[in-house]
């Protein structure tokens, strides 16, 4: 029974382990244009050409790849 106590202690003080992400984060690319072009990259790895318009928001995700689109601050977007 001593023992059961001692592993209770021990695994009550242990710090607990960061998550192990499952997935990279998404790219993210500072354009001047709110009209953007994805391919994923081309190549093999790529993915169909894509044209996003960001309308009234400042960001667009490719619906493919998830890059994310940021328009850069001071750009007046055309």
């Amino acid at each position: 029974m001593a023992r059961a106590r001692e592993k209770a202690a021990k695994s009550k003080t242990a710090a607990p382990k960061a998550p192990v992400a499952a997935f990279a984060p998404p790219e993210v690319i500072e354009v001047t244009s709110k009209r953007v072009m994805c391919d994923g990259g081309g190549g093999a790895l790529g993915h169909p050409r894509v044209w996003y318009d960001m309308g009234d928001e400042d960001f667009v995700e490719c619906l493919y790849c998830d890059r994310r689109f940021v328009l850069k601050p001071g750009s007046d977007g055309h």
